[in-house]
């Protein structure tokens, strides 16, 4: 248990940095976003061949739409957080980003005929203060690429809850599988569309660009979600899901001492309110999946 919850923080603490190394990549969104889907694919096939992990392409097949959804929405997410990060500091796309619980949760009655409860309500109105806190005081800085930031980390925040909310909809498949293909199909997604829209040039490109791409391509997709699906089943979901804001708190300070990132009072509120709303709504809703019976003490569904 130990050695799974040292693995969980390592990756969350990798994923936590990957704004800092994008932010130093000469690369468009759209470009980075392929090479990390491309890279990680890569690593995880040939992991999967090394340990002989068998993939069950009648699994596959059976979630086959699902998955395609999910790996567009996937792409989609990661262009848009690598935009935001173009525009705004790292820690405000990173609080942005982390409203897509609370979107998920918003949509749950709607999608999965959920009970919106007191405590989502109020986890929700804490957040929508939380963003108006950090929307005003990017507003009155006078920043008007800040803005823009602010609403390119909403739109990965709504596709990146796109990607949770199909993802409920996969049956019988491992993490590891799930995350081959929504990779791999994402990097057969994104090729056109880089293609169509930034193309592919190597002018100007610094050879820093090209190891940090790779570095982000490797540590930050396959090594990280490898160490993630290795360890989540020995782990308790609610611990998980504490573990998790390690990625978002570790974004924020890391910004603030690399990149130097000026963090004010009504920012951290803002933060405090985004992050914590999200936070309490996760735990909240590990607890009502667990009474239910839908989720074992090593938070995998029954299904699974």
């Amino acid at each position: 248990m130990k050695k799974a919850k040292i693995g969980l923080m390592s990756a969350m603490l990798v994923w936590g940095s990957i704004g800092i190394f994008v932010k130093n990549i000469d690369f468009t969104s759209s470009q980075i976003a392929l090479v990390r889907a491309v890279v990680g694919a890569t690593f995880l096939i040939v992991f999967s061949l090394i340990t002989k992990q068998k993939i069950n392409k009648e699994t596959i097949k059976s979630n086959f739409l699902i998955l395609i959804a999910c790996s567009i929405c996937l792409a989609f997410n990661w262009i848009f957080l690598f935009q935001a990060y173009n525009y705004t500091t790292v820690s405000t796309a990173t609080i942005c980003y982390y409203l897509a619980p609370i979107i998920v949760m918003f949509l749950s009655p709607f999608i999965f005929k959920e009970k919106l409860t007191f405590v989502k309500v109020s986890c929700i109105i804490a957040a929508m203060l939380g963003m108006l806190c950090i929307a005003g005081l990017e507003k009155n800085s006078g920043g008007g690429n800040n803005i823009i930031g602010i609403l390119y980390g909403l739109g990965a925040a709504c596709f990146y809850a796109s990607v949770v909310i199909f993802n409920k909809f996969l049956k019988n498949i491992s993490g590891i599988e799930s995350s081959l293909i929504q990779l791999l199909v994402a990097a057969l997604f994104l090729i056109p569309y880089v293609l169509l829209t930034d193309g592919i040039s190597f002018t100007g490109i610094t050879t820093m660009s090209i190891g940090l791409l790779l570095t982000v391509g490797i540590v930050h997709t396959g090594i990280a979600y490898l160490i993630y699906f290795s360890v989540i089943q020995d782990i308790p979901s609610q611990t998980v899901a504490i573990y998790s804001y390690v990625d978002p708190i570790s974004a924020i300070i890391m910004s603030a001492i690399i990149l130097s990132e000026s963090i004010s009072l009504l920012q951290i509120l803002g933060g405090i309110l985004i992050i914590g709303s999200t936070f309490i709504s996760e735990i909240y809703s590990q607890k009502i999946e667990k009474n239910m019976g839908l989720v074992s003490e090593t938070g995998v569904t029954e299904e699974e």
